[in-house]
């Protein structure tokens, strides 16, 4: 599976510094439409990744990484990468349905993930 390119930068205040950041390849299921910093989740038939929502029952319901950068793959499977370590912003990420900050931090906790979910302070 070959990286993907990331050819910009956006300073978006997503990512909290203090945690190491990785960021890992995988593929995103046809007819997904994902921006960065969204949850997504894994589904247990064919491996691919989508929007987590709660309500699922196909594995996505288990939250496992954050979009990397905006990924459209109405088209067609895209490979794209997610973070699967670091500091988040929780302003910053967008969440599916009946997730929580709090809810998403214990499943992180839970399977023992290097993510994180934090809150910024007023300067």
């Amino acid at each position: 599976m070959p990286n993907p390119e990331i050819t910009t930068f956006n300073p978006d205040g997503l990512v909290i510094h203090g945690v190491d950041l990785v960021a890992q390849p995988v593929t995103i299921l046809s007819g997904e439409v994902l921006v960065r910093g969204e949850l997504v989740g894994k589904v247990t038939a064919g491996g691919k990744y989508i929007a987590s929502l709660s309500a699922a029952a196909d594995g996505s319901e288990v939250p496992a990484g954050f979009v990397a950068e905006d990924i459209d793959a109405s088209g067609g499977d895209q490979v794209a990468p997610i973070y699967f370590g670091g500091a988040f912003d929780a302003d910053k990420i967008k969440l599916g349905a009946d997730h929580t900050p709090a809810t998403v931090e214990a499943a992180f906790r839970a399977a023992s993930a290097p993510l994180y979910i934090r809150t910024r302070h007023p300067r």
